[in-house]
């Protein structure tokens, strides 16, 4: 049903990042990692494991939260949230890392998955541009006939920007959606100059900007951001599961959504370069550790400090999905069975 377009420029790299990646999400967590005997195990996808965004993940892992509840916890790497969402729809992990807008896009495709705890009050995304067609865009009405880069063809990042598109008067369908991920396919895809402007986040974007490779047309790294982009709070980063799983595995559930309050608190409570300490090495790599640090203080706002769901979010969520997305578009949705806050409020 997902057609993937890969560039074949950035297949070497794609297959290098994710490597890092992967073995990242295996031995980087070494320390907290020994399998608790007789615990439960839960294994959850994550739609890019290095990115800020999902920095709450591996965090967890790492200051071993989920030990300390009692449950053992497989972290998997996937570059785009729609993959991990098939994934998880098809039986293969147990639940996702990714933004919430996914669950609200499910239930109009007649399936059902929920939110169990809130992670990024913002969608900490940002649309950088080529610097060479800075004259020429200057915002997203002037995308007409360009070539955009997404993570992927039905990710959260094709949602925005088909949305932006359709908002500042430009069709969608008069725009090219390209899948380049993040990280070294995005920053390939830019040189080669196989896309005009792309949609990513940290450290990505301090790569670019660093560089002087794109300027930025819009950023959704504040509250106030993503209001002027998208008209609202726009949740994005929570943990959601099939509610068949939920409903038949609720003591599991409360133990992960204990796990990642405790680490959303920690995030209030520590300095960037605390936190950048606690994190592998590979995920900075790039960038390099200060300009990590950087980003991750200049964006720490993007994160939720208690777990629970901006109740004003979801709404804006499904505005936003209802403008052009044609499994959303028309249908009732039951915005009420796309999230719950239950676990959070229940979280000691």
């Amino acid at each position: 049903m997902r057609t993937r377009k890969w560039l074949a420029i950035g297949a070497a790299a794609a297959v290098a990042l994710s490597g890092c990646a992967n073995k990242a999400a295996s031995n980087a967590g070494a320390a907290p990692a020994a399998t608790l005997s007789g615990a439960p195990t839960v294994s959850i996808m994550v739609g890019g494991l290095s990115k800020q965004i999902y920095l709450p993940f591996m965090l967890t892992q790492r200051l071993g939260y989920f030990q300390a509840e009692g449950v053992n916890v497989n972290l998997q790497d996937e570059g785009a949230g729609v993959d991990a969402t098939t994934q998880m729809m098809a039986g293969k992990v147990d639940g996702v890392g990714g933004f919430y807008d996914h669950t609200i896009d499910l239930q109009g495709l007649g399936q059902n998955a929920e939110s169990v705890v809130s992670m990024l009050v913002t969608p900490g995304e940002v649309e950088l541009c080529r610097s060479d067609l800075k004259s020429q865009i200057k915002s997203p009405a002037d995308w007409k006939g360009r070539t955009l880069g997404v993570t992927d063809i039905g990710s959260s990042t094709d949602f925005l920007t088909q949305y932006l598109a359709q908002k500042n008067g430009v069709a969608p369908s008069s725009i090219h959606r390209l899948g380049v991920q993040a990280g070294n396919t995005l920053i390939g895809a830019m040189a080669h100059k196989n896309v005009d402007c792309a949609m990513t986040t940290e450290p990505t974007v301090s790569q670019l900007l660093a560089t002087k490779q794109a300027y930025i047309l819009l950023d959704m790294r504040s509250a106030d951001g993503a209001s002027a982009a998208l008209g609202g709070e726009y949740p994005a980063t929570s943990l959601y599961m099939q509610t068949s799983y939920v409903q038949a595995h609720p003591d599991i559930v409360q133990k992960l959504v204990n796990a990642f309050v405790k680490t959303l608190k920690y995030i209030q409570d520590h300095s960037a370069a605390e936190i950048t300490d606690q994190m592998p090495a590979d995920y900075y790599a790039g960038a390099g550790k200060q300009a990590y640090i950087d980003a991750l203080n200049n964006e720490k706002g993007i994160y939720n400090p208690t777990g629970i769901m901006p109740p004003n979010g979801p709404p804006t969520n499904l505005k936003v999905l209802s403008t052009f997305n044609k499994d959303v578009k028309g249908k009732t949705i039951d915005l009420t069975k796309t999230y719950t806050d239950q676990f959070v409020k229940d979280a000691s």
